[in-house]
């Protein structure tokens, strides 16, 4: 019986790409899926100094390019597209990563840590998309948003986050729906993720930490690189040239869309 095996190659050579907050965790890690895989990568963060480390780890590897940014200010969030379009010529691919947020319960909850979450993750998302379309349009190029299962579920102290991610979503669907005919794609990833800080809670609360690593199906967290960054790749590969509109759970099981 003949068996053929296919060889995974996800032609992102020399494909510009932007990732925000990049310079650490899951940002970090795709960044680093994506230098390995011959893009071409700019890392927008805020930490200077993890900036200068991540730039130094995967300089070998490849072309990556690094900006200190806030990207709650709108005018900055124009810089960075221009930016990546100065240095690489073109823009393929938008990464949507960065956002903060304050846990609190829900009566407890304020107009600015509302503000908080959204100012950095909502608003840059919508702002980002809109100032890259046209570089986006000309490459028929893709965009990766991150959304999380705290919305979905609805985890407990977690409604400024849960309201900015599930807003990024709708976001994201009319998107891919209002530039299909652009040939622009608009995907998801739902990830859960062993970061550097899920790695000092788990130092700090190591029994909560097993609770929900025995909650996920699979029984670990991702990788940053391999697992999240895997999935990142394949988004804007022609692998998922199908794909469009679409939430992927990269969370070991964790929730089933339906």
């Amino acid at each position: 019986m003949e068996v053929l095996i296919m060889s995974i190659n996800w032609d992102v050579q020399d494909k510009s790409v932007i990732i925000t907050g990049g310079a650490g965790g899951i940002g970090l890690g795709m960044a680093t899926a994506f230098v390995k895989a011959g893009a071409k990568v700019l890392i927008v963060d805020v930490n200077d100094s993890a900036l200068t480390q991540a730039k130094k780890d995967l300089a070998s590897f490849g072309t990556i390019e690094t900006l200190k940014a806030d990207i709650s200010s709108v005018t900055v969030d124009q810089e960075i597209i221009e930016t990546a379009v100065s240095k690489f010529g073109s823009l393929d691919v938008l990464i949507n990563n960065a956002h903060a947020s304050k846990q609190k319960p829900f009566t407890d909850l304020t107009d600015d840590d509302l503000a908080l979450s959204f100012n950095t993750g909502f608003y840059p998302t919508w702002h980002l998309m809109q100032f890259a379309h046209p570089y986006l349009k000309d490459s028929k190029g893709c965009v990766i948003n991150f959304a999380s299962g705290a919305g979905i579920n609805g985890q407990p102290t977690q409604a400024a986050y849960a309201a900015a991610k599930e807003a990024i979503r709708g976001l994201s669907r009319v998107a891919a729906n209002e530039w299909a005919s652009d040939g622009i794609r608009v995907n998801i990833i739902s990830p859960i993720a062993e970061t550097e800080g899920v790695k000092q809670w788990h130092k700090a609360a190591p029994e909560q930490y097993d609770q929900l690593v025995n909650s996920i199906p699979l029984h670990r967290l991702g990788d940053p690189e391999t697992d999240i960054g895997s999935v990142a790749l394949f988004l804007a590969s022609s692998a998922s040239s199908y794909m469009t509109g679409q939430t992927l759970m990269v969370d070991g099981g964790d929730i089933k869309l339906r």
